[in-house]
């Protein structure tokens, strides 16, 4: 089993529009470290026999794809509505060709009717183009090409974001991104996983993500083998980072493949 991350950073990227030079803002991390590069999240897990589960369509779906040479997924998954993890859905379109049919997406009851709002022709197809993908709630999903799937809700601040865990070839991925607090919930779904890949956006608290401290708590709480930190903004300095965290722990950065 292999996790694949397409994008490591939080929702403005890093580094961010503006800079003194108009270049980037890159905050703390240096420019000269590719690692700090980050685009917006989203992750591939795969498994040994080809089978890839996409989760989220961030704008910067298309430069990712390319990045690591792929050309089709099996479906999507998508943990919330927000613009960063959703508004590159329009890239899913080449995936579509040759296809007899749509790619199958899913989501939680809430993030379903707020993509169908939102991406109507998407998911219905518009002016006699083809439906890109077809679009259901997670509530009877318990596999999907061959991968074991499970979910929890957890709180983004005022909104709700989903946690998944894939299982297969007798290996586990959990993904938690966006999330604000640890209920029991998670800990269950996370529970003794082979790899956690988790919300870390900076040091200090956050009222709506995880800082480090609250990632390397549910870390050790689902007692993780390994776990990758993502979501992290321009305070986050790759190298800096990796000298104060566990050994079990990895910063995350684009294109970091992870393999069971």
């Amino acid at each position: 089993m292999k996790l694949i991350m397409l994008g490591s950073g939080t929702s403005t990227g890093v580094p961010r529009i503006g800079g003194p030079d108009g270049r980037g803002d890159w905050g703390d991390c240096d420019p000269a470290e590719p690692r700090n590069r980050r685009s917006r999240v989203s992750i591939v897990v795969e498994s040994d026999a080809g089978s890839r589960l996409l989760v989220d369509t961030s704008p910067d779906l298309r430069h990712q794809l390319l990045a690591q040479g792929i050309d089709k997924v099996d479906a999507v998954f998508w943990t919330h509505d927000h613009a960063d993890h959703t508004h590159g859905i329009d890239d899913l379109r080449p995936m579509r060709y040759g296809r007899a049919a749509p790619i199958p997406g899913y989501g939680h009851e809430e993030t379903v009717r707020r993509l169908r709002n939102r991406f109507g022709y998407v998911f219905a197809g518009q002016h006699g183009y083809h439906t890109i993908c077809e679009i259901q709630t997670l509530d009877r999903l318990r596999m999907c090409a061959g991968i074991g799937v499970a979910w929890c809700q957890m709180d983004h601040g005022p909104a709700q974001s989903t946690a998944f865990r894939f299982d297969c070839d007798g290996k586990t991925i959990g993904y938690a991104t966006d999330f604000s607090s640890i209920n029991k919930d998670m800990i269950d779904l996370f529970w003794r996983v082979d790899l956690l890949v988790v919300d870390c956006l900076r040091r200090e608290p956050h009222p709506t993500h995880a800082h480090l401290a609250m990632s390397l708590e549910l870390a050790s709480a689902t007692k993780a083998g390994q776990t990758a930190l993502t979501h992290l903004d321009k305070s986050m300095d790759y190298a800096a980072l990796a000298a104060e965290i566990p050994d079990n722990v990895r910063v995350g950065y684009d294109g970091l493949v992870i393999t069971l």
